[in-house]
């Protein structure tokens, strides 16, 4: 393999793996309301690690109304923060799409008991 092809695959590895250390950061923030994490809830949209290790989240809340507006998405840039190796956070909030209860995982949906 090429020495070009062997860094862009370690450095994929790195991205990968630091997604994975966010995710499970992610998964200790939960809406005070509710007993599941923001991950399995199905708030986080979108997370992305880019090649210099900032962090980008798009997310959402379960209502526009939302009592917790404003601590939940803090709450989730200062865990991705806490990640060892993140250098920014960057959060997102939307409301499009808007947020439903097909968007929790299974896990999620036991919890709550959906199923």
């Amino acid at each position: 393999m090429p020495i070009k092809r062997r860094a862009i695959s370690f450095y994929k590895k790195m991205e990968e793996n630091l997604r994975d250390k966010v995710i499970e950061a992610l998964k200790t923030v939960y809406d005070p309301e509710i007993p599941v994490d923001v991950w399995e809830l199905g708030l986080i949209y979108e997370l992305t690690v880019f090649p210099v290790n900032n962090v980008f989240i798009r997310m959402t809340l379960t209502s526009p109304a939302c009592p917790s507006a404003e601590v939940i998405p803090s709450e989730v840039e200062n865990k991705a923060k806490e990640v060892e190796g993140v250098n920014e956070v960057t959060v997102e909030l939307t409301f499009d799409p808007p947020y439903t209860m097909e968007m929790m995982s299974e896990v999620a949906k036991l919890e709550l008991g959906f199923m």
